[in-house]
């Protein structure tokens, strides 16, 4: 949680943020293909399409000099949803325990309810750590792994060890993380603060 950076604008339409929302609209799509017909490998194209997309925002928003507010809060929130995604067909799918899904999603739950008071005392969301954003990318990487590990050959029995030694690390990542955020709310709760109305 912070102020956001005086490069940021409250600019809507830009580059950035057309990728984000691409990215969004992918969101559905994923969760489509691991469910209904299962056509995984279409699933890793929009997986991954989602990952090249999310890297090369950041790095437009960069080299434009088109940080905005609504792209800091798009872009994770987008991660988020794919890797919500990702862990509810693979739950389902029986890929990876409910416990883990539930932990992963109950993390989101808690830092999600911390948000209005944050707001409410006139910050903006959680500043996105780098451990924040390696859980994210271990995740991401996990999910891909995962999935090619549920098909038959030599690069599916080789793709299931490393997929779930990505997610081991991610979810210990991801909790860690979780935990640098509640640091910064309650560092946020013992610093006075003008409310917002």
């Amino acid at each position: 949680m912070a102020d956001a950076p005086s490069t940021q604008t409250d600019r809507v339409v830009t580059i950035p943020n057309a990728l984000s929302v691409l990215r969004l609209a992918g969101v559905p799509l994923f969760l489509y293909l691991l469910l209904g017909p299962r056509a995984d490998g279409w699933a890793l194209v929009v997986l991954v399409a989602g990952g090249v997309s999310d890297w090369l925002d950041g790095k437009l928003a960069r080299l434009l000099g088109q940080y905005s507010r609504l792209g800091a809060m798009l872009d994770p929130a987008v991660d988020r949803l794919y890797i919500l995604a990702a862990l509810l067909a693979l739950g389902v799918r029986e890929v990876v325990p409910w416990w883990v899904v539930i932990v992963l999603v109950g993390r989101d739950l808690v830092l999600g309810l911390c948000l209005p008071v944050l707001r409410r005392r006139g910050y903006g969301p959680f500043v996105v750590t780098y451990v924040g954003k390696a859980a994210t990318f271990q995740l991401l990487y996990a999910f891909p792994l995962l999935l090619v590990g549920q098909g038959s050959g030599w690069f599916a029995e080789l793709a299931l060890p490393f997929g779930y030694a990505f997610a081991a690390w991610g979810v210990a990542l991801y909790l860690w993380s979780g935990l640098l955020y509640l640091a910064q709310f309650v560092l946020a709760l013992r610093t006075p603060a003008e409310r917002v109305l």
